[in-house]
């Protein structure tokens, strides 16, 4: 008697199952950081505030990077899995133009949580608690505008994820170069900010969203474009 988890396929299956999992921690983490927690904070007393930046925030940002790290970890696994099986080549296909294009997305937000985010928030928790950190207010403008370029990056990440497999697109003829280097500069103008800037649109929830709306629609218009 087999059983299918024993198989390649479900191999694949269990590793995608890992990443829709950790998925939804993360991402849904993400989402109340910047939906609730930071509306929430900003009408509450400066007690409260304090008494959740020491107790709340550190539960929820312990799940929430380890939540990021496992999607990293299981997408990139999933990503290589498929290309060691199918060849370099399924690269080259509208599967994984579209899957690269999210996963260098999530990436960026890993990289975020990881060493911009977790970092800053490490300072306003320890200030909350009566240490003396003199950069912590600066420390957690940063870790702000990091989060809300999450979100941001999040919605056409979400899509191109679906895409892989939900909305084909035609290649003929593909050059990688024109992609890669327009991506670059868009992500890279992005990330750019992210640690140096500020939030601009950004700072409202709906602008946020309606950015991240917009972004996914300027980069679908350019991969149909470049393809």
């Amino acid at each position: 008697m087999s059983y299918a988890l024993l198989s390649s396929e479900g191999f694949q299956f269990l590793l995608r199952w890992i990443h829709f999992f950790a998925g939804v921690i993360w991402i849904g983490l993400l989402y109340y950081f910047n939906f609730v927690q930071g509306a929430f904070f900003k009408e509450t007393t400066p007690e409260v505030k304090t008494k959740c930046t020491e107790r709340l925030v550190p539960r929820a940002l312990w799940w929430f990077r380890w939540g990021a790290m496992m999607t990293f970890l299981s997408g990139w696994l999933i990503i290589t899995y498929k290309g060691h099986l199918a060849g370099m080549e399924i690269y080259a296909t509208s599967w994984g133009i579209m899957i690269l294009t999210g996963a260098v997305m999530g990436t960026i937000m890993w990289f975020n949580v990881w060493f911009v985010i977790w970092p800053a928030q490490k300072c306003v928790i320890a200030a909350a608690q009566g240490q003396s950190v003199p950069n912590a207010a600066e420390r957690g403008a940063r870790s702000a505008v990091a989060s809300r370029t999450n979100v941001f990056l999040s919605i056409p990440m979400l899509f191109f994820m679906g895409a892989a497999s939900h909305l084909p697109i035609e290649v003929t003829a593909m050059s990688f170069w024109p992609l890669i280097l327009t991506w670059a500069v868009i992500l890279g103008l992005i990330e750019l900010n992210a640690l140096k800037g500020k939030t601009g649109p950004l700072t409202s929830v709906s602008g946020v969203i309606a950015s991240g709306f917009v972004l996914t629609g300027i980069l679908y218009f350019l991969m149909e474009c470049l393809v």
